[in-house]
């Protein structure tokens, strides 16, 4: 009884899949799995031994539990793809802990019966021992695995949620076990007299959407780069495209050099831009405002971070302060009259927005409630995101309101501040879908099935007095809403002195990007990665009945 009461705990996606499927010959295909699994657990509840029995519960239940959490926070289906990308954002768990602890409760709420079913010893016959108890449903689950396995991991929607998550584990194993080793590759290429004369900065804001910046759209918020500034010039490229809609993604593929073609190789063995850097003898910083005690993210791992020569956070900062101590510092070491390449990861318009904002920069109004939300880097309550009305109303202006002031605010401190005689690549790691349209779901970014708002980014030059470099204002006139992530690499190399090589096209050259991203970077078990086009002209732009404005 207590497996039926979890079962019917998740009739809704058992229904819905039912329902998808239709009269077809895939339905009983589909039954004939759910069966199995169902026979599965009900084998494993009926193992004699409570030493064996009650690990197996657990392990269920933390599965169970943790799809079911992920589903009821996200608000959608429970992926391989979501599985790779919750490994990503494992450092973040204890933000997800304190604002979706409601969420992760009823989760383990709906596990509880599965627990229990499995754990509590039957009081009727038959029992088994571990033959029938463990090596029939392994032997499902294995069958369960290669399947997944040869649909690309695909085909785990509306099977009991105990499942998935340790199907999607065992696939994780098989592939890294698998996987052929590469050898990390050293740079080749040689430098010669570097374009810029001074520092290099790639500075790579968070969740940006280009079309709330006033440098693209009128209706757009300060974004500090719309007007001339004293000693730097401004250099707009427009509307781009990032490599995908996720964080990782885009920052890993942007500091190792990956392309359309072999962003996996690349990404895998390198070289990095800090091993270009440091060959072509500049320092590397690394300034991060995300992350604290030296924990790292994005893809970023003690053998990547060994050529950083300067590693720095900002735990010592409130949150809502972070990006402006980024400023103050990016600009001291503009000025140290020391050669940097500096890759800088903001703090930008993360997750939760309503708290990333002092409330006396409350320029747009109605607002959602700041909550407990301060101090919270990743991460926050989606409640009223599944509405196209007062919630998303809400929450695009609280947007507004933290893109103004940890972009206009950000650049106003840095030129304050004065960069030198440096050359800054602005961008974003990926966009926003603030559902403008109203379209169902409750994702900005990083869904299942994303819109062309969360692979469009912001694209800035500045140069500041003495830079040199290329011609980038005729370059900026050619290739605005023409770019990409995949120019910035290449371009970078040139600014070092060295040749583009096989990387692409710099910023520079006549572009005719396809302005297209990677739905589907984690493309693996024989499955294609999968672009989606951007047409800048066609994105949302901001609602003008949005705010009330103060």
């Amino acid at each position: 009884m207590l497996l039926l009461v979890y079962l019917a705990l998740g009739g809704d996606a058992i229904v819905e899949r039912v329902q998808s499927l239709g009269v077809s010959a895939a339905l009983p295909a589909y039954v004939a799995l759910f069966g199995a699994l169902v026979l599965a657990l009900w084998l494993v509840s009926r193992i004699h031994s409570d030493r064996i029995r009650w690990p197996i519960a657990l392990l269920l239940f933390v599965s169970a539990g943790f799809m079911a959490a992920n589903e009821r926070i996200t608000g959608q289906h429970f992926t391989y793809e979501s599985f790779l990308n919750m490994l990503d954002a494992a450092g973040f768990f204890g933000d997800a802990l304190a604002q979706h602890g409601g969420q992760i409760g009823l989760a383990a709420l709906s596990a509880l019966p599965l627990w229990l079913g499995v754990g509590l010893r039957p009081r009727t016959r038959p029992q088994f021992g571990w033959k029938a108890g463990i090596a029939i449903p392994l032997a499902i689950l294995i069958g369960f695995t290669a399947m997944l396995f040869m649909r690309g991991g695909d085909g785990a929607r509306g099977v009991p949620g105990a499942w998935p998550p340790i199907a999607y584990a065992l696939l994780l194993g098989s592939e890294r076990a698998t996987r052929p080793s590469v050898e990390p590759r050293g740079v080749e290429l040689t430098p010669g007299r570097p374009s810029a004369s001074g520092d290099i900065v790639l500075l790579i804001d968070e969740s940006i959407a280009p079309t709330y910046l006033d440098v693209n759209d009128p209706a757009g918020v300060r974004s500090g780069l719309a007007q001339p500034r004293s000693g730097v010039a401004i250099h707009n490229f427009g509307i781009g495209a990032a490599v995908t809609h996720c964080s990782l993604g885009s920052n890993l593929t942007l500091r190792h050099g990956g392309t359309r073609e072999d962003y996996h190789l690349r990404n895998t063995a390198g070289p990095t831009i800090w091993q270009y850097a440091k060959a072509a003898g500049y320092r590397t910083v690394y300034l991060d405002a995300q992350r604290t005690g030296g924990a790292f993210q994005n893809g970023m791992d003690a053998s990547e971070a060994k050529d950083i020569d300067r590693f720095v956070q900002f735990g010592d900062v409130d949150v809502i302060d972070r990006d402006h101590a980024v400023a103050a510092r990016l600009s001291e070491l503009l000025r140290d009259n020391v050669r940097d390449v500096i890759v800088v990861n903001k703090i930008g318009a993360h997750f939760p927005v309503q708290a990333k904002y002092p409330e006396s920069a409350t320029r747009y109004a109605p607002v959602p409630s700041r909550g407990g939300f301060a101090g919270i880097v990743d991460t926050a309550s989606r409640e009223g995101f599944d509405d196209s009305g007062k919630g998303w109303r809400r929450y695009r202006n609280a947007y507004r309101n933290t893109v103004e002031w940890n972009v206009g605010g950000f650049f106003d401190r840095l030129f304050a501040g004065g960069v030198g005689n440096a050359t800054i690549l602005y961008t974003a790691d990926h966009g926003q879908d603030l559902n403008e349209v109203g379209r169902p779901g409750a994702s900005t970014h990083c869904s299942g099935s994303p819109t062309p708002a969360e692979g469009a980014v912001p694209i800035v030059v500045l140069a500041g007095e003495g830079a040199g470099g290329p011609d980038w204002g005729g370059a900026a006139s050619a290739n605005a809403n023409r770019a990409s992530h995949y120019q910035f690499f290449p371009t970078l190399l040139g600014l070092m002195g060295y040749p583009a090589g096989d990387y692409g096209a710099t910023l520079t050259m006549p572009l005719d990007d396809e302005m297209r991203f990677n739905t589907r970077f984690n493309a693996r078990l024989g499955r294609l990665p999968q672009w989606l086009a951007i047409y800048p002209d066609e994105l949302p732009r901001p609602p003008a009945t949005d705010s009330e404005t103060r």
